[in-house]
């Protein structure tokens, strides 16, 4: 993992991030309506702190992603090519994220996990607090966690 590196995205990135969301194999079936038609567009990008993992030896292949909602304090996207699965991707993003808020003078970060990824979440620091119902396109209670950063 020497060659890889995380770097704040930028406007170019939007189609790649938008594609590993798209086809992420954590959401499909009942959960593919949650990313159907998501974009992560250059204004989000510019706006959010987004930073992604690229490895540099691949031509700087994005291998995931996460943006963090600072005026919220909430972790709004994380996200792992399917291909990147299991290598410690997600980990050095959740590392990375913690200490960008810990700088932005956040105390802790909010998560509302994607279900199958509540296990990852609690493997990586964060601690689970309660429950979010379903509402809109999304027909399933999601857990809500926080990385306790004091």
């Amino acid at each position: 993992m020497s060659d890889i590196t995380i770097r704040r995205a930028t406007a170019d990135d939007s189609k790649r991030l938008t594609r590993l969301v798209r086809t992420s194999g954590a959401y499909r079936g009942d959960y593919a309506t949650m990313v159907e038609g998501y974009q992560v567009g250059g204004p989000y990008i510019e706006h959010h702190p987004v930073y992604v993992a690229v490895d540099e030896a691949d031509g700087g292949r994005v291998l995931g992603f996460y943006a963090l909602l600072v005026d919220e304090a909430e972790l709004d996207l994380a996200f792992v090519s399917d291909a990147a699965q299991g290598l410690g991707i997600g980990r050095l993003l959740m590392e990375h994220m913690t200490e960008r808020a810990r700088a932005a003078g956040l105390d802790s970060v909010r998560v509302v996990a994607h279900p199958p990824a509540e296990e990852f979440y609690l493997r990586t620091g964060a601690v689970r607090t309660g429950t979010v119902p379903a509402a809109g396109r999304i027909h399933w209670e999601r857990p809500e966690l926080r990385y306790d950063l004091a």
